[in-house]
């Protein structure tokens, strides 16, 4: 299950991977990731950029397709994801799964947490 807290509302998700994307702030690129819900940690499987710039390092390794620079970036699984919404971006982010998407971090300074768990709660597990 992936869990989502933002403003003191809880969305929880079945799904066992999901995407997100977003607008750069400073480069104004798209940025995608995607994500894989491993037990109760989230794995970042895949990230696509429009173009490297302004804090955007592509790997080594990193393909250039229609779509972008696609990579694989070597962070380790993560117990929770924290997107803080800084208000100097376009727009807040785009999370896709099982068929649905939502829009998260439209409102400047209200942090919105990810987390996987076998049934979510508003306080963290």
């Amino acid at each position: 299950m992936l869990c989502i807290a933002t403003s003191g509302t809880l969305l929880a998700l079945a799904t066992s991977s999901f995407t997100l994307s977003w607008t750069h702030s400073v480069e104004r690129t798209e940025w995608r990731e995607t994500w894989r819900i491993a037990g109760d940690r989230l794995q970042l499987i895949e990230a696509i950029v429009e173009g490297p710039g302004a804090g955007i390092a592509l790997t080594d390794g990193a393909v250039m397709t229609a779509g972008g620079w696609v990579y694989k970036p070597a962070v380790p699984p993560l117990p929770r994801l924290v997107l803080a919404a800084s208000g100097a971006t376009l727009s807040g982010w785009r999370l896709c799964a099982a068929g649905e998407c939502h829009d998260l971090g439209t409102v400047a300074g209200t942090p919105v947490e990810l987390w996987a768990a076998a049934a979510c709660r508003l306080q963290a597990p």
